[in-house]
This record gives C-alpha cells, sequence and structure tokens, in this order.
C-alpha cells in the first residue's frame, strides 16, 4: 500500500492540538516505535525546526532522524531515507527545495521509498510537492510549481490563514492555468492510498478541505481527529 498524507499547514511546531496529526501519521505505519526521517531543505535547514521535530516525535514514541543536503553530506543518506517508515518533509520555499532534490536526486529515492510502501507526509511545502502541480508564495505573486507528480493535480495549502490563496487558487484553475485540485485549511490533511483520496482529516471540527474545479469548490466530508 501507497500512502501519502499532504497537510495544509500548522504542524508539530504549533502543537496546539497535542501532536493529533502527527499521532495520526505514525498510526498509518502500523508500527509501535516507527523510524521518522525529517527532510528540512525548505527552511534551509532550520535548527530550531529540526529540534522541534525530535521533540514531537521523540514524545510519541517515535525514532526521529534527518537528512541534510547542505555542508558535508554523508554519503550513506539514500540507504538511510529508504530505510525508514515514514519520511516527514518540512514547510518554506518549494522552489528551492524541489531545485535542491532534484540536483541530488532525492526526489528518484523519495519515488523509491513510495513504491516500496514509506509513508510520505509533510506540511505545507511538505504537502503539495506531492501532486503533480502546486500553488506556492516561492513563486510571487502566488504561482504554480511543476511538483514530483506523485499525485494528480494541484494542491493549494493555508486556504484559510493566508486570504490571498482562495482567490488565487480558484483564478488558476477558471483559467486552467492548473489542473483542478485540492485546497486545504491549516490543520487539515489528505490522506492519499495508492493515488487516490482515501480521506480529508482535521485536528478540529472548524476545519475544512475543499475539492476545487472550474465550477468552484465543493466541500469534502471530514474525518476529525
Amino acid at each position: 500500500m501507497q500512502q501519502i498524507i499532504a497537510i495544509g499547514g500548522g504542524g508539530f511546531t504549533k502543537p496546539r492540538n497535542g501532536y493529533k496529526m502527527e499521532r495520526y501519521l505514525l498510526q498509518q505505519t502500523n508500527l509501535s516505535n516507527p523510524r521518522v526521517c525529517f527532510l528540512p531543505q525548505a527552511s534551509v535547514e532550520d535548527k530550531d525546526y529540526i529540534t522541534k521535530f525530535y521533540e514531537a516525535f521523540l514524545s510519541l514514541g517515535a525514532r526521529p532522524s534527518w537528512i541534510s543536503l547542505f555542508g558535508r553530506v554523508e554519503n550513506t543518506w539514500k540507504d538511510h531515507l529508504l530505510q525508514q517508515d515514514l519520511i516527514y518533509v518540512g514547510g518554506g520555499n518549494t522552489r528551492s527545495m524541489l531545485a535542491l532534490w532534484r540536483e541530488w536526486k532525492l526526489d528518484e529515492v523519495l519515488f523509491e521509498a513510495y513504491q516500496n510502501s514509506t509513508v510520505l507526509a509533510g506540511v505545507s511545502a511538505g504537502a503539495i510537492c506531492w501532486f503533480e502541480q502546486c500553488i506556492t508564495d516561492s513563486v510571487w505573486p502566488l504561482g504554480a510549481l511543476a511538483g514530483l507528480g506523485l499525485l494528480k493535480g494541484s494542491c493549494c495549502p493555508h486556504y484559510d490563514s493566508e486570504p490571498e490563496r482562495r482567490p488565487a487558487f480558484l483564478s488558476m484553475i477558471k483559467n486552467k492555468e492548473v489542473s483542478p485540485g485540492i485546497a486545504l485549511e491549516d490543520d487539515t490533511a489528505a490522506h492519499y492510498v495508492d493515488g487516490q483520496l482515501h480521506r480529508i482529516i482535521a485536528c478540529d471540527q472548524t476545519k475544512k478541505g475543499y475539492r476545487v474545479t472550474e465550477q468552484g469548490e465543493q466541500h469534502l466530508e471530514m474525518v476529525y481527529l
């Protein structure tokens, strides 16, 4: 089974929901002590971000690690990544992250991990990167980038917290600049199984996810954690 869980915003840096989303991610591995690797390239491998990742996942009983692509890069990183049960991609600059990944061929390793049933997940940049097209502020004003293409269509994060997102995404789809796709509010995630949308989950009942087409928005059925 191949799984991707795309989180629209928030995450372990703002644990106001008791790490509900992170608990859900770990549950999908079906392991009591899963190996979880963090890819923080979108944030230029921010040290505080990495520390918070360790704090969150250690507290939940996981075995966290992270991979660096800056400075002296260990030549064991590919094998390490392929040994993980869950790979978590952080937020930040999507364009720079994808460019760096492609230079190192990390995108190819992620595809191999996906084929081997490693759970792939991430927030913001780490959510939209899995789709064919991603709506990002790393192209400003808001623009579209080609993602990794593991999931069909487009994705827009931060749909409730950044007011410019909604009109931009609706306009891009209506004008056929991007394919129809998914819009996710913060603390909301789209869980895909074998390339198909399995469920939309959220940390509280105020949150929503949407399917967006040329005809407009459609609220998706929610599962609340």
